[in-house]
């Protein structure tokens, strides 16, 4: 049976209001599924923005009238999935189902999702901003053509000043997502951003046996492509990594670079520098992730784990069967 899949990675930027980012990202899907792309990745934070280079007025010890307004209207553009503040990462895929015929959750954006995804049998993964009570969250939600929403994600630890808008994600939310593909078996996982700096947590995602890695990012530097790389053949999985290129005053502040690698850490899809609105599609031959572990297999016996042992709080680390 054939194992091929084909995947891209929108190089697209936010644009000025969340309802136009999710229109564009129709589009793009559709666009996708013209080329018969079975699953598309999205940047970090595509729905709801990248707040690069804003101060939201913060000094230690002080915050400014301005700081508080800017943050507003970046609280006020956030994505609401219709989470609960307790126990919303614990039971989110049960309650995806509305208990009554055309109910909403949230605002609305996940019931767009899931048509987009089961209007074109595309395989949705889009960064998202978050809002849950009070808190920002920087989220992926996975969107299953069939299923529906089937998981979400929020990033575990924001890196540097993006701590003062976003709040930590349970590391719960790293559990892989199992589904199948045209009769193609994958398991999937997002790493966002810096989070793929933390070997203890690429780790917590190999030993799920995911043969689909994907990294959402807004690191637009020329040192992300061998990151890549590395995961790619580290982890024996397919990597794709989506970028936004974004522009300030004519030139571009960030560069994108989305990218696709293979199980040996190939580069498939050279990185899109300078553009805005691409398609990077590659199709994938799922049997490269299994004659990887030929020689490496970190979900199993070459982690050593009869000496070394990883334990993540909330997250069954046994591979899906």
């Amino acid at each position: 049976m054939s194992q091929l899949l084909k995947v891209a990675a929108a190089q697209c930027h936010t644009l000025d209001t969340t309802a136009n980012t999710l229109k564009q990202l129709e589009q793009k899907v559709k666009e996708a599924a013209s080329q018969n792309v079975d699953l598309v990745l999205f940047p970090e934070v595509y729905l709801g923005g990248y707040p690069r280079s804003a101060t939201f007025g913060a000094s230690v010890g002080e915050r400014s009238a301005h700081g508080y307004h800017q943050f507003l209207k970046y609280f006020q553009g956030a994505v609401d999935l219709g989470d609960t503040p307790i126990g919303a990462e614990e039971d989110w895929v049960e309650r995806r189902i509305p208990t009554r015929e055309g109910e909403v959750r949230g605002d609305g954006t996940r019931e767009e999702l899931e048509r987009s995804a089961s209007e074109t049998g595309v395989f949705i993964v889009t960064g998202v901003l978050e809002r849950s009570g009070g808190t920002l969250y920087c989220a992926v939600v996975y969107i299953d053509p069939v299923k529906g929403a089937a998981g979400k994600r929020r990033e575990v630890l924001p890196t540097g000043s993006e701590r003062l808008v976003w709040g930590q994600g349970h590391p719960r939310t790293l559990k892989a997502i199992t589904t199948t593909i045209k009769g193609v078996k994958i398991c999937l996982a997002a790493a966002i951003c810096w989070e793929n700096y933390m070997p203890l947590l690429r780790q917590a995602l190999y030993q799920q046996n995911v043969n689909l890695y994907l990294a959402p990012t807004a690191d637009g530097r020329p040192t992300w492509l061998p990151l890549m790389q590395t995961i790619g053949f580290e982890g024996r999985t397919f990597v794709v990594s989506a970028n936004q290129a974004t522009k300030r005053e004519g030139k571009f502040i960030s560069g994108g670079g989305s990218c696709i690698i293979s199980p040996f850490g190939k580069v498939l899809a050279r990185p899109i520098w300078d553009a805005d609105g691409e398609l990077l599609i590659q199709e994938l031959d799922f049997e490269g992730c299994e004659k990887g572990q030929l020689d490496l297999d970190v979900s199993g016996s070459y982690s050593r784990n009869d000496s070394f042992h990883l334990s993540v709080d909330g997250l069954d680390l046994v591979p899906p069967p």
